[in-house]
């Protein structure tokens, strides 16, 4: 009995031993890797960067009054339309108690200087009536009494402009009356009826009373990396998205690009502006946000491969190609001479043809 159950034991013993040999032998095998083959493909290949910015008129004129006072009339809404010489708000003139005082007092001399001209005029003109003075006295008297009835209206019409800022014979000239100065669309009235206004002058911008653009010449202003900016010029043509037209993407060409650079977040970038195409059936607004996609590069019907695929040693650039599939996987390492790259895929010049498989992604361990 003892002895049967010592030969039990070594059986055991020796199952184990021969179960932990196999176990380590497998697991000390190098296991196979299986990739992905691929094959070159032709295709069209085009570097482009992105510049973020917005749109915008190319010409935004802010109107404002040539005479300080009260806003009397607001004519006009933002969004509205508005021609050339157009009405867009009334000022009332609040007038400064000296200069109405003087301009009284001037009005008051001038009628009495009047009055006393037709006077003089009358006894005149009945004097050369009755021949008893000359010809020359009478053109005298006659210049005479025109020049104080011009000076009598120069007084009424400066009393009506410091009063009213306007004179009846010259309202369609009214400084009170803020006009357009161009054709377009109203982007902004920032004031309100009973706002006080102030005119332009050397020593203050003035108070904006309404702002104009044409939005019939937009343009796209955004900001692009001095690394990129050496690759692009004016003339390229540049394809718009704007987030608030989904789907939608607009032709534009580059038309300005800063000579000085600014430092925005530690990079130094610079302006640039291009003009939009806007289709007649879409409506644009001034400050939308858009990206314009500018193609840097360009290749068309070239050998490419995903750049993944190449291995990059220095100078020199390889792809493994495939010599052999069975019973394994063969790969030979080949050099090749590559050109312009989309980030994603990469032009290859020589080295291999579109027949040639080679390695791609790693897809599973045998």
């Amino acid at each position: 009995m003892k002895r049967y159950l010592k030969i039990v034991l070594l059986v055991i013993v020796a199952i184990v031993l021969v179960g932990t040999f196999v176990f380590l032998y497998q697991k000390s095998r190098p296991k196979e890797i299986v990739y992905e083959v691929l094959r070159p493909e032709i295709t069209d290949l085009q570097k482009t960067t992105v510049a973020t910015g917005k749109v915008e008129p190319r010409d935004e004129i802010l109107i404002k009054p040539q005479i300080s006072g009260i806003i009397d009339k607001v004519y006009k809404e933002a969004g509205e339309s508005v021609k050339k010489g157009e009405v867009i708000a009334k000022v009332k003139v609040i007038p400064e108690l000296g200069q109405l005082n003087s301009a009284e007092s001037r009005l008051r001399l001038a009628e009495i200087t009047a009055a006393q001209a037709e006077t003089d005029f009358s006894r005149i003109e009945k004097l050369f009536q009755d021949k008893l003075i000359s010809r020359e006295e009478y053109e005298k008297g006659e210049v005479a009494v025109k020049q104080a009835r011009e000076e009598k209206q120069a007084a009424k019409d400066n009393l009506e402009i410091t009063k009213e800022g306007i004179t009846k014979n010259s309202a369609s000239f009214s400084s009170t009356m803020i006009r357009s100065t161009i054709d377009g669309l109203i982007l902004d009235i920032p004031i309100k009826e009973g706002n006080s206004v102030i005119m332009s002058n050397t020593f203050n911008d003035g108070t904006t009373i309404a702002t104009v653009a044409n939005m019939n010449d937009l343009i796209f202003r955004g900001n692009i990396d001095e690394t990129e900016v050496g690759r692009i010029h004016e003339g390229m043509p540049v394809k718009l998205t704007i987030g608030a037209l989904q789907n939608l993407t607009f032709d534009a060409t580059l038309e300005y690009i800063s000579p000085k650079g600014v430092e925005n977040n530690g990079a130094n970038q610079f302006e640039i502006k291009a003009a939009i195409s806007v289709p007649d059936t879409v409506q644009m607004r001034s400050g939308y946000s858009a990206n314009a996609e500018i193609v840097l590069q360009r290749a068309e019907q070239v050998l490419a491969v995903p750049e993944g695929t190449v291995e990059f040693s220095g100078d020199s650039t390889f792809v493994y190609v495939m010599t052999d599939s069975l019973p394994s996987q063969q790969f030979k390492r080949t050099p090749v001479v590559t050109g312009m790259s989309d980030g994603i895929k990469i032009e290859i010049k020589g080295g291999i043809t579109a027949k040639d498989n080679i390695r791609g992604a790693q897809k599973s361990e045998l």
